[in-house]
């Protein structure tokens, strides 16, 4: 598991550098980032829509990436879980109000520590880093219960490529979860911008 945090927190952190390098405004990559600037009159309301749908289909490309990356070895691989899970998320116990409530938790660690770092300026060039090993916190303190989405476009886009790509020997795409890595991290996202609000930050 500290592996795979890690891969995913590198991730973010070129992920972010990525967005900046392109001038990206904030370098967002998550619509849960978004929406809680927005809420906190930090990010145009108008400027919403667009971002959240380029970060999605963001992540529907990276998951073609993905899947041309590992096209050898979807056939040798018998678990349909396991190539499920190289998309997107799943509960370790499938509880959805708790799975809920994990996703809103680990959303708000996020967003609030993104702010806190952006309150208190870092060193230049230091905050995707920072950023990125603030993702791998949340992975080892609170991923284990749901596989911590914490980001709409990390799991919806990827969970769409699998519907549609022709992955050999695939099961189904898990739906019946599939909104649960959608809409708690949103509900997080507006909760943090509130609280944003409220701390002045």
């Amino acid at each position: 598991w500290i592996v795979i945090t890690a891969g995913w927190a590198f991730g973010v952190f070129i992920g972010v550098n990525v967005a900046m390098a392109f001038g990206s405004p904030g370098a967002h990559i998550n619509p849960a980032v978004t929406l809680a600037l927005a809420v906190a009159g930090k990010f145009p309301w108008q400027s919403v829509p667009w971002f959240m749908a380029a970060q999605c289909v963001g992540g529907f490309l990276g998951a073609m990436v993905v899947w041309l990356a590992y096209y050898p070895h979807w056939i040798h691989t018998v678990e349909k879980d396991a190539k499920l899970a190289v998309f997107c998320t799943g509960p370790a116990v499938r509880s959805y109000p708790w799975n809920f409530i994990t996703e809103v938790v680990g959303t708000m660690v996020l967003v609030i520590g993104i702010a806190a770092l952006g309150w208190r300026t870092p060193v230049a060039g230091l905050g995707p880093f920072l950023v990125g090993a603030l993702v791998w916190g949340i992975g080892l303190s609170l991923g284990g219960p749901t596989g911590y989405a914490i980001n709409p476009a990390r799991d919806l886009g990827p969970r769409l490529a699998h519907q549609i790509l022709p992955v050999a020997g695939k099961g189904g795409s898990d739906w019946s979860y599939g909104w649960v890595p959608v809409a708690a991290p949103l509900a997080g996202a507006v909760v943090s911008g509130l609280l944003m609000i409220a701390a002045g930050m």
